[in-house]
């Protein structure tokens, strides 16, 4: 009974969270690349980690999610929103989606930007054709660790944590939007 309102709980409050109205063309732009104030903030963050140079240089484009909450008591969702970028400018906004089933337990916030290598691979994301499955892996950039990845069917994902504290060993997926900016 306890758990079951707990998950209730935890699901209206992502649900209140993704719905609350962050429209990014309301906010101020940055002149050269179209991306709003909160976009470049979490731009800048990954920018400052030297590992990832190379995926921003020979990448097509990049989904950037300035902000994801997670949480999870059994079953777990996360929300998140953000901006798609090509050849350096700005496509439009993203949000993501995720549920996840297993051993879980708190809350957490973090970041979360997927480099896409080829032009298919961009146009898979902004059509709508995309999503992660299970076996799916982000990497973690912990500061002054080596980030070590490579391409995964035309992706690679890394996060950087905000905040929070969650122990996990659960399965999900996660599930993405893409409107583009007129």
């Amino acid at each position: 009974m306890i758990k079951t309102l707990l998950t209730l709980l935890l699901f209206s409050a992502f649900s209140m969270s993704s719905s609350a109205a962050w429209d990014p063309m309301k906010e101020s732009r940055d002149p050269d690349t179209g991306a709003s104030k909160k976009t470049m903030i979490a731009l800048k963050a990954f920018r400052a980690v030297p590992e990832l140079e190379a995926f921003f240089e020979q990448a097509n484009g990049f989904a950037l999610f300035h902000n994801v909450a997670k949480g999870g008591i059994g079953i777990g969702g996360a929300s998140g929103k953000g901006e798609v970028f090509q050849n350096g400018k700005v496509l439009g906004s993203t949000s993501l989606k995720q549920i996840s089933l297993g051993f879980q337990f708190g809350g957490q916030a973090f970041r979360e930007i997927i480099f896409f290598k080829e032009k298919r691979d961009t146009n898979r994301f902004t059509e709508g054709r995309f999503e992660f499955g299970a076996q799916a892996s982000a990497v973690l950039i912990k500061q002054g660790v080596s980030v070590e990845t490579a391409y995964s069917n035309g992706i690679a994902v890394f996060t950087l944590a905000k905040g929070g504290l969650m122990y996990e060993a659960s399965i999900g997926g996660q599930k993405f939007s893409f409107k583009p900016y007129d």
